[in-house]
C-alpha cells in the first residue's frame, strides 16, 4: 500500500503482533452519517475493529458552528491535542482511521491529524467492509500519553476571500456528487448550487466498485485532465463543508501532487453571505 493507505490485512498483522500494546497502531473508528449524527456511535457500539476508539464528525473533528462559519470549522487545537492523548497517541505510533463510506469521513481526520502535525497516519483502504477479522464491543483503556504536541497549520487552507481572487491561477475541486454540485437537488445546505470557477470531481471518482483507492496511475492520469490543474499556482478542494474535500486532497498526493488546500468552510460557509456570487449547472 501507498503511505497514505494500509490493507487490512497489514492492519490486521500489525494488531496481532506481540510486544507492547504502545508500539500497535491507534485505531479510529469515524463512521458517521449526516442525518442522522448519533447513528456511528450506535454502530461502533454494536461493534468495531478491536481497540479502536471512535471520533464523532461534529464533536471530535470539528468546533461548534459560528454564524459565519460552515458546518464543521476546525476544531479548536488544545481539544484536538487532549483528544489524541486520550487515544494514547503520540508523535512516533501509527494511527490508522477507517470508516464505512470509502473513506468520506475518516479522511477528515486523516487530513486533521496531518494539520496537526503527525506524520503517521493511514487509512483502511475498503473501510470497514474490507475487514475480513472479527468485530468487537469492548470500550478500549489506554492510559493518556498527555495532550498531543500539536502544531496547528501544516497543511495548507483556502480562506473565503481567496476563492473569489481569480488572478492567483487557482483551480479548486468540488467534492460533492454531481447533482448537488449542479444545484439541481440539496439535502442538507438552504441554497443549492457551486462556487463560479469551481470544477467537480465527487470523491467517488477516486475509488473503484469495491470501495477501494484506485491506483496511482489512475488517479494521476485522472487529475492531470482536470482543466489548468498540472499548471495552477494554487490548488484547492472543497465540498459541502470540508470533510469529504480531504478525500480528494489525499487523492491528489496518492497522485503525486503537493497536498491542495481545503478550502474549510465550503458550501456551507459561501452562502453565509449574500454578497457571494453562486453558479448552477455544469
Amino acid at each position: 500500500m501507498s503511505g497514505n493507505l494500509i490493507g487490512a490485512m497489514e492492519l490486521a498483522g500489525e494488531l496481532a503482533e506481540g510486544g507492547s500494546r504502545v508500539q500497535k497502531p491507534v485505531v479510529v473508528d469515524c463512521r458517521f452519517n449526516l442525518m442522522e449524527p448519533g447513528k456511528g456511535l450506535e454502530m461502533w457500539r454494536e461493534g468495531h475493529i478491536p481497540g479502536a476508539f471512535y471520533a464523532h464528525l461534529d464533536n471530535d473533528l470539528a468546533s461548534p458552528v459560528t454564524s459565519v462559519s460552515g458546518r464543521h470549522p476546525l476544531p479548536d487545537a488544545a481539544q484536538f491535542a487532549a483528544l489524541l492523548g486520550s487515544w494514547g497517541v503520540t508523535p512516533e505510533r501509527k494511527v490508522v482511521v477507517y470508516d464505512d463510506a470509502g473513506g468520506a469521513i475518516a479522511s477528515r481526520l486523516w487530513w486533521l491529524l496531518r494539520w496537526a502535525g503527525h506524520k503517521r497516519v493511514v487509512l483502511l483502504d475498503g473501510g470497514l467492509q474490507a475487514w475480513q477479522g472479527d468485530l468487537s464491543t469492548d470500550v478500549p483503556v489506554v492510559s493518556s500519553s498527555g495532550a498531543y504536541p500539536v502544531e496547528p497549520g501544516q497543511m495548507p487552507v483556502l480562506e473565503s476571500e481567496e476563492m473569489g481572487d481569480s488572478g492567483q491561477r487557482l483551480v479548486v475541486l468540488d467534492a460533492r456528487d454531481a447533482a448537488r454540485y449542479r444545484g439541481e437537488i440539496e439535502p442538507i445546505d438552504p441554497v443549492a448550487g457551486h462556487v463560479p470557477g469551481v470544477d467537480n470531481r465527487p470523491f467517488q471518482a477516486n475509488l473503484d466498485e469495491r470501495g477501494r483507492f484506485i491506483d496511482a496511475d489512475e488517479l494521476q492520469k485522472s487529475f492531470a485532465g482536470i482543466p489548468g490543474w498540472a499548471e495552477a499556482a494554487t490548488r484547492g478542494c472543497m465540498c459541502g463543508s470540508g470533510v469529504t474535500a480531504c478525500h480528494n486532497i489525499l487523492a491528489a498526493e496518492e497522485a503525486g501532487y503537493p497536498p491542495p488546500a481545503l478550502y474549510v468552510g465550503s458550501w456551507s460557509e459561501w452562502i453565509r453571505d449574500p454578497e457571494r456570487p453562486l453558479a448552477t449547472g455544469s
